[in-house]
């Protein structure tokens, strides 16, 4: 299943989001150089970003591994990688489905909460992410990196403030797909559900399916912490009687 847009309109211009996804492309392409390639390029410069500034399990216990001697000697500080990582991407492919997910469930939860509280919400949902996904894997070496721990946050706050909204969304089936308008609760739910047998399954491949749970629990139990009542219930409304 890949969404395209949601039905609830928005009463503000969501700024953060659209600050969040400029960020995002930004970091890929000027920062890490990741160009074009659609996995992320073998060049040193995007490999050496990634070991130093993605976050890995083990430098949380004290045990991070040295860079490679192409690379440097000095590794980025432990405090900054959860947050460094939260905006690098291991390749187009990567950075494209997180920046639609974001594009389509973040601007009506920045609608719910505000820009200020969303900003709060989306880094820490990033965090919580990311400690799911270490206490799962102390000793892991595998560089994490990646905006979906924190859009999970997002995926979970949309999931509990509207689940009633809609969700026009492209259903493959083989060689074929068709366009169908489904109730975000199916979305998301089918999106959980797909990371957590992942996850059962060990059905690593490189993607970090615990910090996706980690990131949508945290969402589904913080947000109404963030978002206003009077705010979500105008979102609502809206939806209900267009």
């Amino acid at each position: 299943m890949l969404p395209l847009r949601d039905n609830i309109p928005t009463s503000r211009t969501p700024y953060v989001t659209y600050v969040f996804i400029a960020a995002n492309i930004l970091v890929y392409f000027f920062w890490q150089k990741g160009g074009f390639s659609l996995n992320g390029p073998d060049s040193l410069h995007y490999q050496c970003q990634l070991l130093e500034w993605a976050a890995t399990p083990d430098e949380f216990t004290g045990n991070k591994q040295p860079l490679p001697t192409e690379c440097g000697t000095d590794n980025a500080p432990t405090l900054l990688t959860p947050f460094s990582s939260m905006f690098m991407h291991g390749g187009l492919l990567h950075l494209g489905g997180n920046m639609l997910f974001l594009w389509i469930f973040g601007n009506n939860v920045e609608d719910a909460t505000g820009h200020v509280k969303f900003v709060l919400f989306y880094l820490l949902g990033g965090l919580a992410a990311l400690a799911l996904h270490v206490v799962t894997d102390f000793n892991s070496t595998t560089p994490t990196l990646g905006a979906s721990g924190a859009i999970a946050a997002v995926l979970g706050a949309y999931a509990l403030l509207f689940p009633r909204a809609r969700v026009v969304t492209v259903i493959f089936i083989v060689f074929f797909f068709t366009i169908l308008e489904l109730p975000a609760l199916l979305v998301l739910g089918g999106w959980f559900v797909l990371q957590a047998l992942s996850a059962s399954m060990d059905a690593t491949g490189g993607v970090a399916y615990f910090a996706h749970i980690g990131g949508f629990i945290f969402g589904l139990v913080a947000i109404r912490l963030f978002a206003g009542k009077e705010r979500t219930k105008r979102q609502n409304d809206r939806l209900y009687t267009r």
